[in-house]
């Protein structure tokens, strides 16, 4: 069934039979690709039919689908034209796996990040009133996405606005409402019937006629209210905010599903569609362990087992130190924004559970709850990715750094990460956080680094301090620094290359085939990118006057342009600098080696450019 479906016109011409077998194959078609290229599993397989359903009553082409998070559109991309690309998916120039419109006009609206949805929709609706335009928005989002702040504001707006938007609700685990079960889906059945609601108007217009017919309908309403908040107290939170609800449905009946939408697709005003899934849903693997099978590598189908070992990762390095420096020290604790296992905190949360604090996906509440216990004299540990602490940055200004708080950051996935792309490299920390004062920034080059810098952060600093590393393992630098800001690991006299953190490694090895070539270059190792000190810098240079500073972060706000800055205030002039980073620009996907070579990062372009310079 799936090889003849070209666009959603074709999903739209199967009978309830054909597109629950299109159901069955798309769990299977996922199944094959995403084991061999890796990618988001638990979440996509958990929203085949309501994928399905939605393309069946909506025209994605003109009508808006926002993707809340948007590692959850897999099968839209399949049902849109894109099931031939799957086996690039996540690669270098190949199928991003989340929505993009450059790629197709059915991505509506780039997502990568939580609880933006209904704000962007609610935007898209308005917009389209405002032009005198006829099309229908839709937000996708999930109990996930709700224990973000950002989602509470855009429903708050949305059910206020009358705008007529639909919001989607995926609840796959969180249980904010009553599990689906006979007595709700009976009343989803009503409500999506017809006459239902042309009843609801001649009921009403036929009692507000006199004021004992108005005194009865309010009886009656009343009475209604209370059942619903007795038996659906869900329905009443969203019907308070000012939108018509709808649910629970059960998120694997597609006829169902079907009929929601369309009653949904008719109304004119703000609908909330409250639908339960199963995350992993068809694959017994990923449903006993969602969360293991939510982000997946490569791995074997039959036995669930991943293709290659991962090996030790930063992430695993830190966790155990943190674990170590919890047990010696009762005052440190640690927070994470709904990311247990990928920032390495999974045997943190076991061995210290009320030192533990998982917020959900609420990074800017986590920084400011950060900020409150570091006043009261705890040791607070925010572990997060880089490109998801953006979203705290007010709170790392106004709550952490003008009170000169000592709380920590270890601030994962620095740099590019790889095939997540756009939305995930953490390529802005480097600006962002080096601007704010009083910040200190720390780069560890590898796991030993990692220890002994974070175990500093932690007992020696004051004020705030970052830890930034990068995703995975480690290279082949294995030395170990001391406090300084720098550490000269090879002496030059031609060229000075200037690193941190993984970089380094290219650098050194960029140092050893410059001097296959007849070029001398000396290799200085930042350990702190902020606070920088001039003097240490001019130290750092020595007799050296050409400078080439690598990093993978974006170019504005760089080290490099610190560093430059930094020189020529202090009267410090070079012959030559070449600054080798990212650009001013968003990168693409791809493995973290293809990355550094398109964009001149690894030891082949540092050769290239000093020898054009």
């Amino acid at each position: 069934m799936l090889e003849h479906i070209k666009s959603p016109e074709d999903v739209k011409k199967l009978n309830d039979n054909e597109a629950r077998q299109l159901c069955a194959e798309l769990r299977q078609f996922l199944l094959t690709h995403v084991s061999e290229t890796g990618g988001h599993l638990a979440s996509n397989l958990g929203v085949v039919e309501l994928t399905v359903a939605i393309h069946r009553v909506f025209d994605t082409a003109r009508d808006r689908l926002v993707f809340d998070v948007g590692h959850q559109c897999y099968v839209h991309k399949a049902l849109t034209g894109r099931a031939d690309q799957f086996d690039t998916l996540r690669q270098f120039e190949g199928l991003s796996g989340f929505p993009k419109p450059w790629e197709s006009e059915h991505d509506a609206f780039i997502a990568g990040h939580a609880s933006n949805s209904v704000s962007v929709a609610l935007g898209m609706a308005r917009s389209r009133t405002l032009q005198g335009e006829d099309y229908h928005v839709l937000a996708l989002t999930g109990d996930g996405a709700l224990t973000g702040g950002l989602s509470f504001e855009g429903l708050n707006d949305a059910g206020a606005s009358r705008e007529p938007i639909i919001v989607i609700l995926n609840d796959n685990g969180m249980s904010i409402a009553p599990n689906v079960g006979g007595l709700s889906r009976h009343l989803s059945d009503l409500r999506t019937k017809p006459g239902y609601n042309h009843l609801k108007q001649r009921y009403r217009q036929a009692l507000t006629h006199s004021n004992v017919g108005t005194r009865l309908y309010h009886a009656s309403r009343n009475v209604k209210q209370f059942l619903k908040k007795t038996l659906l107290p869900g329905s009443i939170f969203f019907e308070d905010m000012g939108f018509r609800y709808i649910g629970p449905v059960d998120g694997h009946d597609l006829e169902q599903l079907t009929t929601t939408l369309a009653w949904a697709k008719g109304q004119h005003c703000p609908v909330l569609v409250h639908v339960h899934t199963v995350k992993g849903k068809g694959y017994a693997h990923a449903e006993e362990n969602p969360g293991q099978y939510h982000g997946v590598s490569p791995f074997d189908v039959e036995t669930g087992k991943a293709k290659k070992s991962g090996g030790t990762t930063y992430s695993n390095v830190f966790g155990a130190e943190l674990c170590a420096l919890a047990r010696e020290n009762k005052k440190v604790c640690a927070i994470t924004a709904a990311m247990v296992d990928g920032t390495g905190l999974t045997e943190f949360a076991k061995e210290f559970p009320e030192r533990f604090f998982d917020v959900g996906i609420a990074e800017g509440h986590a920084v400011a709850m950060a900020a409150g216990m570091a006043k009261q004299g705890s040791v607070p540990v925010f572990a997060v990715y880089s490109s998801f602490l953006q979203r705290g940055f007010d709170m790392l200004v106004h709550d952490i750094a003008l009170s000169g708080l000592h709380v920590v950051l270890a601030v994962d996935r620095a740099g590019l990460v790889g095939a997540d792309g756009e939305t995930h490299h953490g390529c802005f920390d480097v600006g962002y956080l080096s601007q704010i004062p009083g910040m200190t920034v720390l780069c560890p080059a590898n796991f030993a680094e990692l220890r002994a810098m974070l175990r500093r952060a932690v007992e020696e600093y004051t004020g705030p301090v970052a830890v930034r590393f990068p995703r995975g393992g480690e290279g082949r630098y294995l030395d170990c620094c001391d406090d300084a800001m720098f550490t000269q690991l090879r002496v030059g006299k031609d060229w000075t290359i200037l690193s941190y953190g993984a970089m380094i490694d290219q650098a050194l090895a960029a140092a050893e085939q410059l001097a296959q070539k007849g070029i001398d270059a000396g290799v200085v190792k930042l350990n702190r990118i902020a606070k920088i000190s001039a003097e240490e810098l001019k130290a750092a240079l020595g007799s050296t006057k050409k400078l080439l500073v690598l990093e993978d972060s974006v170019k504005t706000g760089c080290v490099g342009q610190q560093l430059a800055a930094a020189l020529m205030e202090n009267g410090i002039a070079l012959e030559k600098l070449i600054l080798k980073n990212c650009g001013d620009q968003f990168v693409q996907q791809g493995s973290v080696a293809e990355l550094y070579h398109a964009l001149g990062l690894d030891a082949e372009g540092v050769v290239r450019s000093v020898e054009e310079a």
